[in-house]
């Protein structure tokens, strides 16, 4: 039996990185918390003394995460659910003191900031970095905190905002503000007319690689009323990421703690493998779904509490736009109906799925009993636009006496539609690539879509457009394409089918038998074969395939 393929699937609750991280690459873990080496991350923050919101609710996302946090202690506030009655940060040795004992003994992944309170914290932060940097890679993730929702004493003068702009800055990797942290940190008034999408990108400018804008407190726009945006902006050297990160507004009044949640939550994902757009999928399921465990203490806003729950519940699942597309009726509608119906989508049976670059193969493939085909052929040099347009036509055409079959054209969309094809696969760069117009167009057809998917982000992003199938992949190592992303593995799939709220299709390094049994097994709606059309008979594969559903 091949490696990977075991004769039972065990789902795992958590997912795994989908490209390669920082740090070795580790077996997934089948439940984070009983991780026997956990990995650490520091938090530089404030004391509250109600207990809501800075370390105290720093520890609570680490844990969601089963990773040790070093609470590092810049600042102690007297405050409740109700206010902050004032700020005492910590003298610049008593800072520095904590940050070097840890360094000599409990070395992190990540550094996530709160509230620092003072030019000498950040100083002090600053040289810790640097030396670590030199041996180690240390991400940092910047939650500027530079003022309580509640009200109360300020956190922040001038000089601390400089020390933000000109030194932690240029050192961050992620970078969370709201939209009133975002206007003060670039000097612009409270209310002004910029975009979110303009905030970050004008923030990017100072040096973070990452930025996510959180709007949770922001419900001033129609869409925002329905739904808690926060707009994320990620340029890193192995992926790009922009968009909506959506998921519905919560009417729970206690609240206090979110964004420490949420940036805790980030550099948790961060110091587990996972890449920066993923981690702030991650994050963002957390902290939605410690908001709505959010529970009174006290006579004002209460505290969230994060728990590891939320990793396998669907509810919690965001949608991303394909970037700054328009919030209009339409879309804010299409999303309200892929998260709603998260937890009630029912399995669907799609068979086997055969993908050839030979239109004149496609009528004996139907014949075989292939429920699904897929003409795929990639542009490449000398392939004319007659050529393309005369394969697609004949594979519309050769499939018209097989009702039976669904014929999947991939890419082609124009070509496709004029040809008369009723479904389309697309990959999530050729979607992107498109204008709104026409990914408007391709919506208004009729046509079937299918999008390919590679990690959470991705996943994401293709919920929000409501597609047939979601094709998670490669689920093992292929040959078959050159890509950055590691195999996901029966676990991730799994994972996947949990988590989508639309059918999974299995795709990538699904050469055996006992793969297509086991991707079955796994909860796919359809397993795609590639080179395995040429190693065997359908009737083979067929077998394979039912094989997973008597044991599911």
């Amino acid at each position: 039996m091949s490696e990977g393929a075991s004769s039972t699937v065990t789902a795992r609750l958590y997912p795994h990185p989908s490209l390669p991280s920082p740090w070795p690459a580790e077996p997934p873990l089948a439940d984070w918390l009983q991780d026997p080496a956990p990995p650490v991350i520091w938090s530089l923050a404030g004391h509250d003394s109600g207990g809501g919101a800075g370390l105290s609710a720093d520890t609570r996302a680490a844990a969601a995460f089963g990773v040790h946090l070093c609470p590092v202690l810049a600042a102690v506030t007297a405050q409740n659910s109700q206010g902050v009655a004032a700020v005492f940060p910590l003298p610049a040795d008593q800072v520095r003191a904590q940050l070097q004992a840890l360094a000599q003994d409990l070395t992190p992944r990540v550094i996530k900031t709160g509230l620092l309170a003072s030019v000498a914290a950040v100083q002090a932060l600053c040289e810790i970095i640097d030396a670590l940097r030199r041996d180690q890679t240390v991400l940092l993730v910047i939650d500027p905190v530079l003022g309580a929702t509640a009200g109360g004493a300020a956190f922040c003068d001038e000089a601390l905002l400089q020390a933000y702009r000109e030194q932690l800055l240029p050192r961050c990797d992620l970078l969370t503000p709201n939209r009133r942290e975002a206007e003060r940190l670039l000097g612009l008034p409270p209310g002004s007319s910029d975009s979110p999408p303009a905030l970050a990108a004008a923030l990017r400018e100072l040096g973070p690689r990452a930025i996510c804008i959180t709007g949770g407190d922001d419900s001033s726009a129609p869409a925002q009323r329905e739904l808690a945006l926060d707009w994320i902006d990620v340029q890193a050297p192995d992926h790009q990421a922009q968009g909506w990160l959506a998921l519905p507004r919560l009417p729970s009044r206690h609240h206090h703690g979110t964004g420490c949640s949420f940036a805790s939550s980030a550099a948790a994902a961060l110091a587990r493998g996972f890449a920066l757009a993923d981690a702030l999928v991650l994050a963002k399921m957390a902290t939605w779904s410690a908001l709505r465990a959010g529970h009174a203490a006290g006579a004002g806003a209460g505290p969230v509490r994060a728990a590891p729950g939320f990793i396998a519940d669907p509810s919690a699942m965001p949608v991303l736009s394909f970037g700054a597309e328009p919030l209009n009726a339409g879309t804010v509608e299409r999303w309200r109906h892929v998260l709603e119906a998260a937890t009630k989508v029912q399995p669907l049976e799609m068979g086997l799925y055969a993908i050839t670059e030979d239109p004149r193969r496609l009528p004996a493939l139907a014949e075989a009993g292939y429920a699904q085909l897929q003409l795929r052929i990639k542009s490449r040099p000398g392939l004319s636009e007659a050529a393309l347009r005369q394969a697609i036509a004949a594979a519309v055409d050769g499939l018209n006496s097989h009702p039976h079959a669904t014929l999947w054209i991939n890419d082609h969309w124009q070509l496709a539609l004029q040809a008369g094809a009723r479904a389309l696969h697309m990959g999530q760069e050729d979607w992107s690539a498109l204008a709104a117009d026409q990914r408007q167009q391709i919506l208004d057809s009729g046509a079937l879509l299918g999008l390919s998917s590679h990690s959470l982000w991705e996943l994401a992003r293709a919920r929000s457009i409501a597609p047939h199938y979601i094709a998670c992949g490669p689920v093992w190592a292929t040959v078959t394409k050159d890509m950055p992303w590691r195999p996901q593995g029966l676990d991730n799939l799994a994972w996947w089918v949990r988590m989508a709220g639309r059918p999974v299709v299995a795709i990538g390094g699904i050469t055996e038998a006992e793969r297509v049994t086991a991707t079955r097994r796994a909860g796919a709606a359809s397993a795609c074969l590639v080179r395995a059309l040429d190693q065997a008979d359908a009737a083979h594969w067929r077998t394979a395939w039912k094989a997973g559903g008597a044991e599911t």
